[in-house]
């Protein structure tokens, strides 16, 4: 049996599982499906095993998506090329509308092949931290804008004005706190004096900390090995936990 001596690995991923499917570098040569994989770290030398039977050289591909860039690293790593690419860059036949995992591994393979696919930049473990710490500080920021708003559009219907001099000092929190607990005895469907302490508390925690605890997360990342041992995902997201307590 003829063995080819490159051959064109498309990829499907999801968070449980991958969709294989590959072909051969000779134009004559069809597409071949391969089957599902799991996401584990020994599924994936399994993948490789299987495929080394095959060809010498692998050349893998698979679309960016919420799954990040443990898989490319994996690869990389262990000396594979393999390519990124965006999913609004791979080409598309007019009315091909059925999709399926097995159909998008295949269409991969397949455009990878005939090299019409542009790959897409993945960034250094380092450059991701900083995007990442980026858009953790951005959800932070729109937590604590959104506690503000809260307390501050309650008391505005109800025609009830602070009149110290700054807003989300400690001083008005205490005067949030207190009115809320005053609401609570003369409304009974005012929220509850729970309500109050929670979003005083939310401001406290994350209008306070959100640089501190961004730049430990950095820290965290930035010293974590990224490609789990176990399992084979990203180890890095878990230092984010931090901005949650």
């Amino acid at each position: 049996m003829h063995q080819s001596s490159t051959l064109y690995v498309g990829m499907d991923v999801h968070k449980e599982s991958i969709a294989v499917a590959y072909v051969a570098k000779d134009h004559d040569a069809e597409v071949v499906s391969l089957g599902t994989f799991g996401t584990r770290q020994c599924d994936i030398d399994k993948l490789i095993r299987k495929l080394q039977s095959k060809a010498k050289h692998l050349v893998f591909v698979y679309e960016a998506g919420p799954c990040g860039y443990w898989l490319y690293r994996y690869l990389t790593k262990k000396g594979y090329v393999c390519w990124v690419v965006a999913p609004s860059l791979i080409p598309k036949r007019a009315g091909d509308r059925v999709k399926t995992d097995r159909r998008d591994a295949m269409q991969l393979a397949r455009l990878m092949r005939s090299g019409e696919l542009p790959p897409v930049y993945v960034p250094a473990v380092d450059d991701e931290a900083i995007r990442d710490l980026s858009r953790a500080r951005e959800d932070t920021l729109r937590d604590l804008k959104a506690a503000k708003l809260r307390p501050k559009a309650f008391l505005l219907r109800h025609d009830i004005r602070y009149t110290g001099q700054a807003n989300w000092s400690p001083a008005h929190l205490r005067w949030l706190s207190e009115v809320g607990c005053s609401l609570s005895i003369a409304h009974p469907c005012a929220p509850a004096p729970a309500y109050w302490i929670t979003s005083s508390a939310c401001i406290r925690s994350v209008g306070g900390n959100v640089i501190p605890r961004a730049w430990a997360v950095l820290r965290l990342i930035t010293s974590s090995n990224f490609v789990g041992c176990s399992t084979g995902r990203s180890a890095g997201l878990a230092p984010f936990r931090i901005l949650s307590t």
